[in-house]
Parts: C-alpha cells; sequence; structure tokens
C-alpha cells in the first residue's frame, strides 16, 4: 500500500443510484490504492495499521464532474447575460478569446480559473480551451498542478466567427491539433486531450473530416455542443441540409459516440430521433441549467434522459453559466425541472436532488470512468464540507444536510479534497 490508503472519519453521502442516497453518520472510508474499499461503521481489522483522518461532524460526498467547462470565458463570467447565444458568441466570446494569442494574458487568466477550480468541490473536469496551441499547452501545464482529473480541448474553428479568432482553414487546423497532441504526448499523469470541434456552424466539412481521421488515430474522446438554440439548429440545418437533424451532422463524420466517446452539451432541443441516436451511440449529455437560463436557450427534458437511460451529467458551461458550482449546478437542475414541468410538460415529473446529485456525481463522473461515488472499487475522490457555520436549532439527517449543502454550500466550505485518494489540499 502507498499514501493513497488511508481511511477518512466523518459523515458520508453519496448516490446508491440515480434515486436512492446511502448515508453513514459517524463512520470510515478506507481508500487502498486511491480506490473506494467501502465504509465502516465499525472499522474493519484489516485496516487498522492505515492513518486516519479525522472529520468528525464534517459532511462527506464524491467529488463532483463538471462535463463541460470553457476556460477562457471564465474571465467575463457574469457579463453579457441580456443576450442569446449567437449573438453573446460575437460580443462576448469571441473577442475575449482572441486576447489568448498573448500567452502573458492567458498565463493570468488561465492562473486565475485554475486555482478557482482547485479551490471548489469539483474533482473532474471536461474543458474548452480556444484554438491557440501555446495557450492550450499552458492551461494544461497549471491544470496539471491542481491535482485534478481533466480533460482538456484545443477548440477547432474555421468558419462562421470573426477573422480574428478563425483559423485560416482546415488543413491548418487539424495539423495545429496534431502538433498539440504530439507536444502534450506523455506530458502529464492527470491532464488529456479531448478532441474540441466548437460546434457545427463554426467547423467546415473538411475540417470535420479531418477531425475524425485524427479521433481515429489518437483514439480521442470528444465534446462539443449540441441543440442549444433554436436559431443555432436552424443555422445548422441551412449549413447541413443533407442531415436530418443536429446530431445527424456529426454522427455523418464519425463524431457522434460509438467509437468516439462523446459529450454534447445543452441537448436542450434535441428531437426524438436524435434522442434515440444518443442513446445508441452511449453520447453524454452535459446538462447545463444555469447556462440554458441565462442565455434564454431554454429548459433540457433532463427527466426524460434520466428515465430512458441516456449517459447524462452536469456542466457549469462558464461564461453561459456564471459559477464554477457544480452543487449549484445540482440545485439549478432541481429548480428548472420544475419550471419545465409546472409551465411546459406535466407528464415530465421535476428532478429531486437526490437525482441531480447523482448528475453530478456518478452520471457525469462514469465518463472518466468507475468515478463518482464510494461504493468498493470506485477511484476514492471526496470532498469535505464544513457545514458547521449553518447554524439551526435542527435536529438534522446526513441526508438533510446534503440538500442543505446542495443550496447553501460556498466555496470556503470545502475543507478538504481528494482525487485519486490523493490529498489535494
Amino acid at each position: 500500500m502507498n499514501s493513497n490508503s488511508f481511511v477518512l472519519k466523518g459523515d458520508f453521502c453519496y448516490s446508491r443510484d440515480p434515486r436512492h442516497l446511502e448515508t453513514v453518520r459517524d463512520g470510515f472510508l478506507v481508500s487502498v490504492d486511491g480506490v473506494s474499499a467501502g465504509i465502516y461503521q465499525i472499522l474493519p481489522e484489516p485496516y487498522w495499521g492505515l492513518p486516519v483522518e479525522d472529520w468528525s461532524g464534517r459532511l462527506i460526498i464524491p467529488g463532483l464532474t463538471d462535463l463541460h467547462v470553457h476556460a477562457p470565458q471564465y474571465a467575463f463570467r457574469g457579463l453579457g447575460m441580456d443576450l442569446e447565444l449567437l449573438d453573446w458568441l460575437e460580443a462576448h466570446v469571441f473577442p475575449e478569446e482572441a486576447k489568448y494569442r498573448d500567452l502573458d494574458y492567458a498565463g493570468k487568466a488561465y492562473g486565475i480559473f485554475a486555482g478557482d477550480l482547485k479551490r471548489g468541490a469539483t474533482t473532474r473536469a471536461c474543458i474548452f480551451a480556444t484554438a491557440h496551441t501555446e495557450a492550450t499547452e499552458l492551461l494544461m501545464d497549471l491544470l496539471e498542478e491542481t491535482g485534478l482529473e481533466t480533460l482538456v480541448g484545443r477548440v477547432n474553428m474555421d468558419r462562421n466567427c470573426p477573422d480574428f479568432i478563425r483559423e485560416s482553414g482546415a488543413r491548418s487546423s487539424a495539423k495545429e491539433t496534431v502538433r498539440w497532441l504530439e507536444e502534450t504526448s506523455g506530458k502529464y499523469r492527470r491532464t488529456r486531450p479531448i478532441l474540441t470541434p466548437r460546434f457545427i456552424p463554426s467547423c467546415t466539412d473538411e475540417l470535420m473530416e479531418r477531425l475524425a481521421e485524427i479521433q481515429r488515430e489518437y483514439h480521442l474522446p470528444v465534446q462539443s455542443h449540441l441543440s442549444e438554440n433554436g436559431g443555432e439548429g436552424a443555422w445548422v440545418q441551412e449549413l447541413c441540409p443533407a442531415s436530418r437533424f443536429y446530431g445527424d451532422a456529426y454522427d455523418a463524420f464519425g463524431l457522434f459516440g460509438g467509437g468516439a466517446k462523446t459529450i454534447m452539451a445543452h441537448c436542450v432541443l434535441s428531437c426524438d430521433e436524435e434522442i434515440a441516436l444518443m442513446k445508441e451511440r452511449g453520447v453524454y449529455i452535459a446538462h447545463c441549467p444555469q447556462s440554458n437560463t441565462n442565455l434564454s436557450s431554454g429548459v433540457a427534458p433532463v427527466r426524460r434522459y434520466l428515465d430512458e437511460g441516456l449517459n447524462i451529467g452536469l456542466g457549469s458551461d462558464v461564461a453561459g453559466g456564471s459559477s464554477l458550482s457544480i452543487l449549484r449546478a445540482v440545485a439549478d437542475a432541481v429548480q428548472c425541472s420544475k419550471l419545465r414541468w409546472r409551465l411546459l410538460d406535466q407528464t415530465l415529473a421535476p428532478l429531486t436532488v437526490a437525482e441531480a446529485f447523482w448528475l453530478g456525481t456518478v452520471g457525469g463522473g462514469s465518463f472518466f470512468g468507475k468515478v463518482g461515488s464510494f461504493a468498493p472499487g470506485y477511484e476514492l475522490d471526496a470532498v469535505v464540507l464544513d457545514d458547521s457555520h449553518l447554524k439551526t436549532p435542527l435536529e438534522l439527517s446526513v441526508g438533510d444536510r446534503l440538500e442543505r449543502a446542495v443550496y447553501l454550500t460556498e466555496e470556503r466550505d470545502v475543507a478538504a479534497k481528494y482525487v485519486k485518494g490523493q490529498k489535494i489540499f
């Protein structure tokens, strides 16, 4: 055994399945070589020799996974929220991302992002960078230092964006992507690449074909955007008239699950055929409720996705979303589902806190493997929350405290964090 083998003592809450929480008060969580050996009310004798970190009275939950976040947009979070998606991209996103050609600026901005991500409750994240190779490598360097497990994408985009951010062509974009992959190959332990065509409107057919070739050669996962906004969907139909629906345009290039493990963010307006194809291909949905609200995109039918067994987790989608907190995303997912149920479709019941918490832990964590639970065999990602300052005369159960943490936790409440059994702080 090594330094990844230890025992945590405290009050535990994790998902047994999408609808049920498992709670243990004053128990012991055993990590053996960075993998959970289970939670016990009484510590079994074989583990008596392990060091014990005593967090008695503190709430300990699995690390949270952010399936969709834009690192270069963190600098302007909370701005431009009166605009819808396509106008917001032109007014805020593209001008900001163009700044990352300057490595001094990129270092300052990405340093803030990486530091704040480290201090929160997120232990795994899938991250968009920009189309700048050197700045993307700098972001990966900074994330590696945090101890978090991340997937980072150099963004591809060769059409339908301003000259100051558009790549010079499909050949150049693909060439830079290969250079980035070669320069970062074997460099990191915790930070890996993910292929990142921004979305269909910003990528020519030739570029998508070249990216598909790169995906097959390097066996990369893929991340992009899907069916977020009505105007965007209509635009895709104009650009790809042969496609039956938005996801079909990705699928035509082999970049929609199946052999390419794929995350599609949003899926607010997915049609029945698109939903069926996502399920068939094993595509992961990154549900980003705060962003979908801020940019007036709508409310995704998350209840349907969950009940039909699609792969789904949560994303902060900064800066469409204004907060990196996936606990905040859990609360937002519940609240948005209530509005959808009340105002749009009463056949789809609102999410419960237990279900949304599962999305933020096991649901998204499964993209990284056996991640997001304290059940035996799961990689040991854990977050210690100090909720002692939330005074109340009530006698709260561990489950009650988890629900309260979802709505009330702030960054300062994260007392400790572990990723694959390694203590981050």
